[in-house]
Parts: C-alpha cells; sequence; structure tokens
C-alpha cells in the first residue's frame, strides 16, 4: 500500500501542485486579469481566386487560396486542418487554442480577407490546460492518466488512514470533517 501511494504521489505531483494553482486562479480571474495581445490583419483576394471560391460553396479550401494565404499573412491558422463553415456572404474558418482563438475569414462579396489572433497570456493559457479546453488529444489522454494516479493516490491513502488510524483517534473526526465541510457548503450556500 504504501509503495502504491508514493509511487502515485510521484507521478502526480506536480500536476496537482498546477491543478490547485489554476483553480486560484480560475476562481478569482479578476486577480490575474491581463490585456489580450491581439493581431488584426486585412487582404485582398484577387479575382482570379475569388470567382471559384464562389462557385465552390463548400468542402475545405483550394490549395491555390491556402497557397496565397501563406504568402499575404502571417497567420498560425492549421489551413488544411480546419473545416471552413460555408454561407452566402462568407467562409469562416476558426481554431480555438489554448489562452486565445485565431479565426480568418473571406468575404465572399468582395474578397476582404480578415484574419485575428487572440492571445490571453499565461494564466488564460493555464486555465485551458487545467480544463482541457481547447487542447490536443494526448493532453486529454495525458489528463485521464493523472486523474488515475490521484484516485489511487486517494484510495491508498484511505486505506493507510485506516491502517494507522488506531494510533491516532482524531484520524476519522478530521475525515469526517474534509466529507462533511464542502457537503454543507452546497446544501446551505450553493
Amino acid at each position: 500500500m504504501h509503495t502504491w501511494h508514493w509511487i502515485s504521489s510521484a507521478i502526480s505531483l506536480i500536476c496537482m501542485m498546477l491543478f490547485a494553482i489554476t483553480g486560484i486562479t480560475l476562481n478569482h480571474p479578476d486577480w490575474f486579469e491581463s490585456d489580450p495581445q491581439e493581431v488584426y490583419q486585412e487582404a485582398q483576394l484577387p479575382d482570379s481566386l475569388l470567382t471559384p471560391l464562389i462557385q465552390q460553396q463548400t468542402g475545405s479550401l483550394p490549395d491555390a487560396i491556402t497557397l496565397w494565404l501563406e504568402q499575404q499573412l502571417k497567420h498560425q491558422l492549421a489551413v488544411t486542418k480546419l473545416t471552413p463553415e460555408w454561407s452566402s456572404y462568407e467562409i469562416y474558418l476558426q481554431q480555438p487554442i489554448p489562452g486565445g482563438d485565431r479565426w480568418l475569414s473571406i468575404n465572399l462579396d468582395d474578397g476582404l480577407v480578415t484574419y485575428s489572433s487572440t492571445d490571453r497570456g499565461w494564466v488564460a493559457w493555464l486555465n485551458d490546460l487545467h480544463k482541457g479546453r481547447n487542447t490536443h488529444w494526448l493532453w486529454t489522454l495525458f489528463l485521464d492518466v493523472f486523474s488515475v494516479a490521484v484516485l489511487v493516490f486517494c484510495l491508498t491513502g484511505l486505506l493507510l488512514l485506516q491502517i494507522h488510524s488506531k494510533n491516532r483517534p482524531s484520524t476519522w473526526y478530521i475525515t469526517a470533517g474534509g466529507l462533511l465541510l464542502p457537503t454543507l457548503i452546497i446544501l446551505f450556500f450553493l
């Protein structure tokens, strides 16, 4: 039991500390406000590329447009991996990222291309990692493994409390308090 307890605590130690810190930053966002850093660019799509695009009205962007976007805009969108949203008046690509977002629109009436990238800072980035929002599937898998390690840590800790409680009579009162306090707060204040 001791071995499982210390191994699971070693696996989850740093992440538990980050999880606790980001719990505070999520509960008190006004303490950690930052000015978002925005990049905004515009370009004019040539008629030679706009006309075939208007006729297409569905699917992914043609390679010629993707190449033109790379040459004209300093963007960080994964254009070839994104599915465009088509409407009668525009094509819209959105790429949410931890701590920010990126989007690009192509106006089908006049060919105006608009790109925007917003970075809300490192606290927002850590908060999104805490929630697993807008992250890669590998991060989600990591969070699942981390969660299992924390569960093993907690359950082995509970069993170790059982083993050592004979020498510490206040063990179960303190443990019950740890359950009772959040329960009372939820029942009476939420």
